[in-house]
């Protein structure tokens, strides 16, 4: 029996009818598919006109025929009540209704109308299905967050038995709770592993301590499938080794949709079916591929809440090679508000320098995890989970990198830590900037 099919058209989610709907969008030729996402950009905003006065009223008198005059939406622009945003005919009762993580620091309530859920399921099963993956049938690994509180903690649960999925806990990271994932992995035929980035990377870690490849312990998986942090290829690279299966890169957003699934071809692909995707730059002009900017997507199936030029809050390169049938992310530098703002007026990627910090921090196994964080504009603190503390030596390098990527007059300080913070949801932000004024 299809469990989880059943579980989602239970709950009034249609996915048949949206899984048909993608297939229809899939089967057209280049010239249709350009033809039908022009028109579908066309009707969201028309609807959302006529059916939403909160985006009525955002649009004001603009003329909707240019597409590029059409507004930018943000996170604060959303942070009314929900039943301010909702369209005409919808009800919080008769939507799919979440949160955003507050990641951007802008968490917000949103809105999806049934059939737009169900196409983001209907997307994501789709893409899963690249590899293998059948969410009925293949057994998930889940390395995620779930709510502490009972109604939530048990709501996960339940959810995770239709999903046929067992969840490992993100809070917990100490070589004794993998040891008992270990056994878990011994005494379970999962085919796949799902979860946040840097958890699983730290699982991979203490394999590579023991010397351990997992699909020798569980012959039967085939893949991991990392989401909701940045991966880098030398995280990647470490869970191939010892994971012995392909690590695929997933980017979505709750709000909206799954928006890149990493191909066969290893190439970030963009979700064309059910999003519009845009690259602008700061004074919202369409920047021709190959050049970086803002992320602005447009949610084409949502007519619950609108999410029309709705900027993610991430920096991004849509590659050269892109067309509008199958573009390809190049680029994802990270979120805007993970910009490094210096004295002298400069301004640098955190990740960026996270990523050359990182090669020095780890490069004999000491330092289980790290996170960056810059307190003032000459400040930054790294805080760290290690065997042992930092030596001098290479406190003294890392400092001296740092000031040469970035630049003279900083302080670098350290702090080492049993174990670093993580958010409600289990997810660690590599790099936080403190800093909100230039």
């Amino acid at each position: 029996m299809n469990v989880f099919d059943f579980s989602l058209r239970l709950n009034g989610f249609p996915l048949n009818k949206a899984k048909d709907e993608l297939l229809r969008i899939q089967s057209k030729n280049s010239q249709d598919f350009e033809r039908h996402i022009i028109q579908k950009r066309r009707d969201i905003v028309s609807y959302h006109l006529a059916h939403n006065s909160f985006y009525a009223s955002f649009i004001g008198t603009i003329d909707t025929k240019d597409w590029n005059s059409i507004p930018v939406m943000t996170k604060r622009h959303l942070q009314l009540p929900l039943e301010e945003r909702l369209s005409e005919s919808f009800s919080t009762k008769t939507v799919y209704v979440n949160k955003t993580s507050g990641s951007s620091g802008d968490p917000f309530v949103f809105a999806k109308d049934k059939f737009c859920h169900a196409m983001t399921w209907a997307i994501i099963q789709n893409r899963f299905g690249w590899y293998g993956l059948d969410f009925n049938t293949s057994k998930q690994a889940r390395f995620y967050g779930i709510p502490l509180d009972k109604k939530g903690y048990y709501k996960e649960r339940i959810k995770d038995v239709l999903s046929n999925r067992f969840r490992f806990s993100v809070f917990d990271l100490s070589d004794t709770a993998f040891e008992k994932h270990l056994k878990k992995f011994e005494s379970t035929a999962f085919v796949y592993i799902n979860g946040y980035t840097s958890s699983i990377v730290q699982f991979a870690k203490f394999l590579e301590r023991k010397q351990l490849i997992l699909k020798t312990i569980c012959p039967s998986l085939s893949a991991c499938i990392v989401t909701s942090e940045m991966l880098f290829d030398k995280d990647k690279t470490l869970m191939e080794t010892y994971f012995g299966i392909p690590v695929i890169n997933e980017y979505g957003a709750s709000e909206l949709d799954l928006i890149a699934f990493q191909n066969q071809k290893n190439e970030w692909q963009l979700n064309s079916e059910t999003l519009y995707i845009e690259i602008l730059d700061s004074n919202d002009r369409i920047l021709p591929h190959g050049e970086e900017g803002r992320i602005v997507i447009t949610s084409l199936y949502n007519k619950a809440h609108p999410f029309v030029r709705y900027d993610i809050g991430d920096l991004g390169v849509i590659s050269e090679h892109s067309t509008l049938r199958l573009p390809i992310l190049k680029t994802l530098i990270g979120r805007t508000n993970d910009i490094a703002i210096l004295p002298s007026g400069k301004k640098a990627a955190g990740l960026t320098f996270y990523y050359i910090t990182k090669s020095i921090i780890e490069d004999d196994g000491n330092v289980k995890e790290f996170v960056i964080e810059q307190l003032k504009k000459e400040h930054f603190k790294i805080k760290y989970v290690s065997t042992k503390a930092l030596s001098e030596g290479k406190i003294n390098t890392i400092i001296q990198e740092m000031i040469n990527y970035l630049e003279d007059g900083l302080t670098i300080t350290f702090e080492r830590l049993q174990e670093l913070k993580r958010s409600k949801s289990g997810k660690l932000k590599q790099f936080t900037s403190l800093v909100t004024k230039e």
